[in-house]
C-alpha cells in the first residue's frame, strides 16, 4: 500500500522542527533554504537569487518563530527594517547548520501531488495572482 492509500501527512514539517531543534541544541546557526517561487511565499524579494533565498533563523535573529504543519512564520530585520515572513512548508528546500552544512535537504517533488490537487480549485487566474503578489502589504499590530 502506498502513503496516499493511508492518507499520511508529509514528513517535512516534522523533520524541519526536529533538525531546527538539533541545530539550536548544538549551539549552531540554523539556516533555511527556501524556494521563493512557491505560491504564498512572503520573503524579501531583493535578497532572492535564482528563485531561492537562504534565511538565518537563529533564535536571536528572529521573533515570533513558529513552524506549523503548513508553514514557517517569523519576523526578522533586513537592512534595519522589520519584516514578517511566511514560508509555506512546500517552499522549504532545506534546513542546515551554517557552520558545518549538516542538516536536511528535501525532495522538491514531495508536495507535487498536493499542489496538482489544489491548482484546479483556485478561482483566480495566474495574471490576477501575480498582480496580487506584487501589491504591498501593511498590517497594523496592536
Amino acid at each position: 500500500m502506498s502513503e496516499q492509500e493511508f492518507n499520511l501527512s508529509p514528513t517535512r514539517p516534522y523533520l524541519a522542527r526536529a533538525i531546527y531543534e538539533w541545530i539550536c541544541d548544538n549551539q549552531l546557526t540554523p539556516y533555511l533554504l527556501v524556494d521563493a517561487t512557491q505560491p504564498n511565499t512572503m520573503v524579501p524579494e531583493q535578497f532572492v537569487k535564482d528563485g531561492q533565498i537562504v534565511l538565518n533563523i537563529a533564535p536571536h535573529a528572529v521573533h515570533q518563530f513558529h513552524i506549523s504543519n503548513e508553514a514557517i512564520s517569523f519576523s526578522a530585520r533586513f537592512g534595519g527594517v522589520a519584516r514578517d515572513l511566511y514560508i509555506p512548508i512546500q517552499a522549504v528546500l532545506g534546513i542546515y547548520a551554517r557552520e558545518n552544512s549538516q542538516g536536511l535537504f528535501f525532495d522538491p517533488e514531495e508536495y507535487a501531488h498536493i499542489q496538482s490537487e489544489e491548482n484546479p480549485l483556485q478561482s483566480e487566474s495566474a495574471e490576477e495572482t501575480d498582480t496580487a503578489k506584487k501589491k504591498p502589504n501593511l498590517r497594523i499590530l496592536d
